[in-house]
């Protein structure tokens, strides 16, 4: 007897639909498994044989061929056992032919019978909901993931046998139900950390909501202790709620990954990623032989904080220099390459030295100048580049640690980002994948971003001073213009320029002159 059933395959952060053929018929012993299956799929009969043994099935003694189409795409991952098993019990008439009919299943299969949970469910939900098929029936673990799609149903199964009588109509699952929009809402602007927990550092707070504002990468340069990563931290709090949009990208490439935290359904705050600096360039970028999203995937729609900046590989470091321009990831592989999105927000922490306290205000470096040089020479010029703001991070004086005055929450400073990235939404309305100032090319910098005389002078002789690069000349204007978007100003100003101008004294040309 020959069935049909679906299944879904991850491609770089979607899915494609993959059809389970399966026939039985004389002629023949043993299960033949075709359609480039890796490793992980070729097993499933061992386990389907398992599974079956102990929910009370047996497999059939005839020649099972099970076809996975289309052949020419490499199937991986357990996630296709379920359909397989599904499809063998339909061949065999222990199910309802009819009732898989319409019906997307994937899951993986222990060898009691139970439904383990995989990644990549919800882009494979939204295949199936593409396809027009009507259902989707997965590990309970993976139903609330898989739930937030609209128009497709979900089903969550604990085991084998569940699946089989709930397909006869002997046993009824509910259809998994989303999460209200309430709870989202309310869960995507409430963080533990707050800026009213830091004391001073005013210039570094006001260089974050301009970067939350437009989308800026930053590096924070100062000694240890300074409060660099625990500013870092309280960046997302300030970063305008993930619209629903968003949250499904995000949550998407974290279901993909495999990564713990969205078996809840969708992400409600904006990703922070902090990988150490001894990770690998595949972890930080992405691939494998299996490719999966890196950490500057991870981080999409939201912030990748990379403390000890100089301490990362320098192999890792040029590496981000693609993504920070482009924005995505591709991996490349002889037969195929997936596209991994990478729109996030760079926040790096140095030391200045190997000390640690160059310029420090009251503690002596022991660096020599060539040492400091050659510190921040790990840094390649490129990438220093390709990072908006600099700003030189000092130790907070007692009297700020130990006052009393309050200070300002990130919720009143989240207000004034969101305000500016309205300013920049209707700016470019109509323009596709430009969301912020960050993102502007040449072009817009021409129709946005008009310098008068006065702007145009200032912006001159800070490059001649600074030995400052065309780019570098860019992400000025770039961050001037999310300045004046702050300041609900129509046009760029001296005064815009001339801040912009202060977030480039760590630039190599200026750094310890």
């Amino acid at each position: 007897m020959f069935v049909r059933t679906f299944a879904g395959a991850v491609a770089g952060i979607d899915a494609v639909a993959v059809t389970v053929e399966v026939n039985i018929a004389g002629g023949g012993l043993g299960m033949y498994l075709v359609g480039l299956p890796d490793n992980a799929v070729k097993e499933s009969e061992q386990r389907i044989r398992a599974a079956f043994e102990n929910s009370g099935e047996r497999m059939s003694g005839k020649k099972v061929v099970v076809s996975l189409a289309p052949a020419d795409l490499r199937k991986e991952g357990a996630g296709f056992d379920l359909p397989i098993a599904v499809g063998i019990l339909a061949a065999m008439g222990r199910i309802d032919a009819g009732a898989v009919a319409g019906t997307m299943f994937v899951g993986e299969l222990s060898l009691d019978g139970s439904l383990k949970p995989v990644r990549g469910v919800l882009p494979v939900a939204v295949r199936a909901r593409s396809e027009g098929l009507r259902r989707v029936v997965l590990p309970a673990e993976n139903a609330a993931e898989a739930a937030v799609v609209d128009g497709i149903e979900v089903i969550g199964a604990t085991t084998l046998r569940q699946v089989v009588g709930y397909l006869n109509g002997e046993a009824e699952i509910a259809p998994a139900v989303p999460a209200d929009d309430e709870p989202f809402a309310a869960a995507a602007t409430h963080y533990a950390e707050d800026f009213a927990d830091v004391r001073g550092q005013t210039h570094v707070k006001r260089a974050l909501e301009i970067a939350a504002a437009g989308g800026h990468n930053v590096i924070m340069v100062g000694a240890p202790g300074s409060g660099k990563t625990m500013l870092a931290r309280r960046l997302p709090t300030i970063l305008p709620p993930l619209s629903r949009e968003e949250a499904l990208e995000t949550t998407k490439i974290h279901s993909v990954a495999g990564k713990a935290g969205v078996t809840g359904g969708l992400m409600t705050r904006r990703p922070f990623r902090a990988p150490h600096h001894t990770a690998s360039q595949v972890a930080v970028i992405g691939g494998g032989q299996s490719p999966r999203p890196g950490e500057v995937s991870l981080a999409h729609n939201g912030v990748l904080f990379l403390d000890e900046l100089p301490e990362f590989g320098r192999s890792v470091l040029e590496v981000l220099r693609q993504p920070l321009e482009e924005k995505k990831i591709v991996v490349s592989r002889a037969r195929y390459s997936v596209e991994y999105p990478a729109n996030f927000t760079l926040v790096a922490a140095m030391n200045p030295c190997p000390c640690g306290y160059y310029n420090h205000p009251t503690k002596e470096c022991t660096c020599s100048p060539g040492s400091v040089h050659r510190y921040m020479g790990r840094i390649s010029g490129p990438l220093m580049d390709r990072i908006d703001l600099h700003v030189e991070v000092t130790p907070v004086a007692l009297d700020e640690i130990s006052g009393t005055a309050p200070a300002e929450k990130s919720a009143a400073i989240r207000e004034r980002v969101v305000a500016a990235r309205a300013r920049q939404a209707a700016r470019f309305a109509g323009t596709n994948g430009i969301h912020t100032n960050a993102m502007m090319n040449p072009a817009m910098l021409r129709e946005f971003c008009r310098l008068d005389a006065a702007c145009s002078a200032m912006l001159g002789r800070a490059m001649e001073r600074l030995d400052l690069s065309a780019r570098a000349y860019d992400r000025i204007v770039k961050v001037a213009r999310t300045i004046a978007d702050l300041a609900a100003s129509p046009d760029i100003r001296p005064e815009h320029i001339a801040e912009a101008i202060n977030y480039r004294s760590l630039d190599r040309a200026g750094w310890g002159r």
